[in-house]
């Protein structure tokens, strides 16, 4: 048969072998590239057709996917929707056909990309996204629809390098993208480093208590980019070790109450000091990692040269930690606090003009990259490819009340009736662990001793416009009934009380003891606890769906998946909620919150909170919470402790512009009441604020669903532009009418607050004052006051003032309108409680407001739900004027019964 490959030119040959000193993978695939300029569809089965090039180039194609084939591996690049590209790099002789995917979803229809060769690169092009490999280095770039680059693989940088993992081949996957100086990125999940801007900034991605790993990142130059792994996956890992010896100094002990995996406990633990030092050849910013060497940690305490580079202290803390500091050339010296039992290693490197991407576990790689150009239209694409964000029952946006724990059903009946009695709204009592007592762990049995009829519980709950949430954990003691069944059946993983989640029957075991045993009493809500699960304990495991590190990120998305469907298929028509404390991409599918774990409470910890909470939200995951007041408290002395007072209501006023709001607290009780009146006229403030502000979150929360948006936005949602936005991380949009500026500090009177670039400016909401964007405003603070603005151009539509959701009717509005811009809002209704939205039974009504005429306009009401109200009295304000928004007197008052109407406000 005679030979159809082109011969290269001496020109094309040479490109190969520069290509090939650079990187093997990456030379691969140029060669391929230049040998191919051919039909495309040809290509894919490794058959390079002869002909023409300029003739072959003028003939572009149509196709879902691009393959190139060559000795080296096989390049894939395939449409996911008119802004989304995925790209696998797979060794010789892989399947072709990708396995199943937890973050993507199945069985979608893919776009077809318009595919030109041309004499320097082939372009690939959807909508909104354009896609060019370089005939001479293999290299892609990412386009968006105005024809910006978004993205950048760095030449010569794909790399599968062969591993084992016990007796399984392998791949190290490795990619490295150009990361310009003025970019900057946002997301991986929570975490507890305090950082929001992760460019060149180190971190190791597992799932632990206190972090929540994501693998995916939104650019400031309008792009996201989801590694597709199930496995661990580091990012901008340091290539430099820094030799460290322990010094044999005296140890300080202490002991401490924690949690664990079999109940409360106390710990001894000992600080011990590791000292190394390093050079740097040249001045400049460099990051670190430092891994405590055990599954979990309790301190990360690095200095150099003497400063404190990273200092953090809480009982449970993640095994790795990473920062960025600027050293001058020359030698440094190297200081490490930590726990005697701890083996700690510390990795540096230069902040380099990159972002890689790295899995030790991998069978290829594998990512996404989604066009915006808005952080908006980003997330609208992921929401398409990976799914929607159900929405969650009403009261589930009320105040969810949570304490370590209560112990009775007394106790709870007698806690939310003292809630009604105080008039401090309320929507969620929650159960937390160890109500099943003599049965044992997670016997999903209620102890009868305390708890003697928990169907009557829920009646009573119920009857007090209540919701119960309950503590079920993914794992079952093996001592217990339901745990020797679980043996029996062949349902844990490998060494471990966790139910192995991965084989369907195992998880169709323990949703339907759930059912039975739990679901059937009435529960609202179900807190998945531990779904990391905890300790990374999947590590050296042997699971249903492989090796422990195969999924080693993936084990809460199934956790989540096996409850929420089961639950969806036992009551049809009432909404799941699931609070979880980790998460993975796609299970945003699975009506699953999450929160930050198990906090400290002092000011630092808060500090932190923001940005892991807005990284979160970067990430593609809208619903995250706090423990508000911090998890581990000061202890008995916390009800008459002035300072810590101070710190709980800063707390509280955060988590009241969060997604869920609550409080928690590990041996406490958490009733507001309990810490003197101060602190309970503060928090009834923000819990009425909370369930004033219900019409805009609930529209807000509707905006989750339809359109991926986060009800948390980082402020590069809204001002992409601002630079000095950019890098704010204490500081976020509430949708995006409210900025959000928590205090987070004691004793103070003001704080400062830097207000986004924006037309017309901004309004306080407490004071009515006006004040300019692109600025940092010194704001009144005291006590009872968390700084809040209102943008320019806003509609803010609130409530009034409730005991529970289930006394929310809509029926009567207050709109407050802030001039100096045109501004829309969509107000969103429904039944609240069921699933009849997802079949249309819903209504929203546009509001726009015209700000030269100033008229709001309110236009015919789209849709319809049952039980919904016909009319709804308007009071119509308009601030920005000064006095307090809440106190204004509305200039126009309105019935609107659906039709469109104008409202002139002078």
């Amino acid at each position: 048969m005679k030979d159809t490959k082109p011969t290269l030119s001496r020109r094309e040959a040479l490109q190969a072998a520069l290509a090939a000193a650079a990187s093997p993978l990456g030379a691969a695939a140029a060669t391929a590239a230049m040998v191919s300029s051919s039909s495309v569809a040809n290509a894919a089965a490794g058959d390079l057709v002869p002909g023409n090039a300029a003739a072959r180039r003028a003939q572009p194609s149509l196709a879902a996917e691009w393959v190139l084939t060559t000795p080296q591996g096989t390049l894939r690049i395939s449409a996911l929707c008119d802004r989304a590209l995925r790209v696998r790099f797979l060794p010789p002789q892989a399947a072709t056909q990708a396995p199943p995917s937890l973050a993507l979803l199945p069985g979608r229809a893919k776009p077809l990309m318009k595919q030109t060769v041309g004499a320097d690169a082939t372009r690939l092009e959807l909508p909104a996204i354009r896609c060019e490999v370089d005939n001479g280095t293999g290299a892609l770039r990412f386009f968006d629809r105005n024809g910006a680059l978004l993205l950048a693989e760095a030449p010569g940088t794909r790399r599968l390098t062969p591993s084992r993992l016990g007796d399984e081949p392998v791949f190290i996957a490795e990619q490295v993208f150009e990361s310009p100086a003025d970019e900057r990125l946002y997301g991986t999940g929570c975490f507890q480093d305090g950082a929001m801007d992760l460019r060149g900034f180190p971190r190791r991605l597992t799932q632990v208590n206190t972090q929540i790993s994501l693998p995916f990142m939104l650019s400031s130059r309008g792009y996201g980019l989801l590694w597709h792994n199930n496995g661990m996956a580091e990012l901008n890992m340091p290539e430099q070790r820094v030799a460290l010896g322990r010094v044999n100094a005296e140890s300080k002990s202490e002991v401490v109450d924690v949690t664990t995996t079999t109940g409360n406990a106390q710990v001894v633990r000992n600080v011990t000091r590791f000292e190394g030092t390093f050079r740097t050849e040249t001045a400049g910013r460099f990051a670190f990692l430092l891994d405590v060497g055990r599954a979990m940690g309790s301190r990360h305490s690095v200095e150099i040269d003497g400063k404190s580079c990273v200092e953090i202290a809480n009982h449970w803390l993640p095994p790795t930690v990473g920062f960025v500091v600027e050293l001058p050339a020359g030698e440094h010296q190297v200081r490490i606090h930590a726990d005697k039992d701890d083996s700690p290693s510390l990795r540096f490197g230069t902040v380099r003009a990159s972002t890689t991407w790295r899995s030790p576990v991998a069978d290829a790689i594998d990512y996404v990259v989604i066009a915006g150009p808005s952080a908006d239209e980003v997330f609208e694409g992921y929401r398409e490819i990976s799914g929607a964000t159900p929405m969650m029952p009403r009261w589930a946006y009320g105040y969810i009340h949570t304490r370590e724990r209560f112990h009775s059903s007394q106790e709870i009946v007698d806690t939310l009736r003292e809630f009604r009695r105080r008039k401090l709204p309320v929507d969620v009592m929650v159960q937390d662990w160890q109500y099943w007592g003599r049965h044992g762990w997670n016997a999903m049995r209620f102890d009868e001793a305390h708890y003697p009829d928990p169907a009557a519980l829920m009646r009573e709950v119920h009857g007090l416009n209540g919701r119960l949430m309950l503590s079920v954990w993914a794992k079952i003691g093996r001592d217990t009934e339901l745990g020797r069944a679980a043996a029996a059946g062949g349902h844990y993983i490998d060494q471990t009380d966790w139910v192995d989640f991965f084989d369907p029957k195992a998880a169709a075991f323990y949703w339907n003891n759930q059912r039975e045993r739990l679901f059937n009493l009435g529960i609202d809500a179900w807190w998945q606890d531990a779904t990391e699960p905890e300790n990374d304990d999947l590590v050296g495991r042997h699971t249903a769906a492989g090796r422990g590190e195969r999924v080693r990120l993936a084990y809460p998305w199934h956790v989540t998946r096996t409850v929420y469907e089961g639950h969806r298929q036992a009551a049809p028509d009432r909404r799941v909620m699931i609070l979880t404390r980790s998460a993975f991409p796609g299970q945003q599918r699975h009506a699953a919150a999450t929160w930050s774990g198990d906090i400290g409470n002092d000011w630092d910890t808060l500090k932190r909170q923001i940005p892991a909470g807005l990284n979160m939200a970067a990430a593609g995951y809208a619903y995250w919470t706090v423990d508000a007041g911090g998890f581990f408290r000061p202890g008995d002395g916390q009800y008459t402790d002035k300072a810590y007072h101070e710190r709980l209501i800063r707390w509280f006023q955060y988590a009241t512009f969060l997604p869920l709001q609550r409080v928690h607290g590990y041996m406490t009780n958490t009733e507001f009441w309990r810490y003197g009146d101060k602190v309970e006229t503060v928090a009834r403030q923000y819990l009425e604020l909370r369930y004033q502000l219900l019409p805009y979150l609930y529209s807000l929360a509707h905006e989750v669903h339809a359109k991926g948006a986060p009800i948390m936005r980082p402020l590069v949602f809204d001002f992409p532009q601002d630079q000095q936005a950019l890098d704010q991380a204490h500081s976020y949009m509430f949708g995006r009418a409210v900025h959000v500026a928590p205090v987070l500090a004691p004793e103070v009177s003001s704080w400062p607050v830097y207000l986004p670039q924006a037309a017309g400016g901004w309004v306080d909401f407490w004071t009515g004052e006006r004040r300019a964007g692109g600025r940092t405003h010194d704001v009144a603070s005291p006590l009872e006051r968390m700084p809040l603005h209102l943008r320019a151009g806003s509609i803010l539509p609130l409530g009034p003032v409730l005991q529970s959701t289930a006394e929310a009717t809509g029926e009567v509005l207050d709109l407050y309108v802030v001039p100096g811009a045109n501004g829309a809002f969509d107000l969103y209704e429904d039944g609240g409680l069921d699933y009849a939205y997802e079949k249309g039974g819903f209504s929203v009504i546009r509001m726009t407001w015209d700000d030269r005429r100033g008229v709001l306009r309110l236009a015919s009401r789209k849709g319809r739900y049952a039980g919904m109200g016909t009319t709804k009295r308007l009071r119509i304000h308009r601030i920005g004027n000064g006095g307090p928004t809440l106190q204004s007197t509305p200039l126009r008052e309105v019935v609107y019964t659906g039709r469109a109407t104008e409202v002139r406000l002078g």
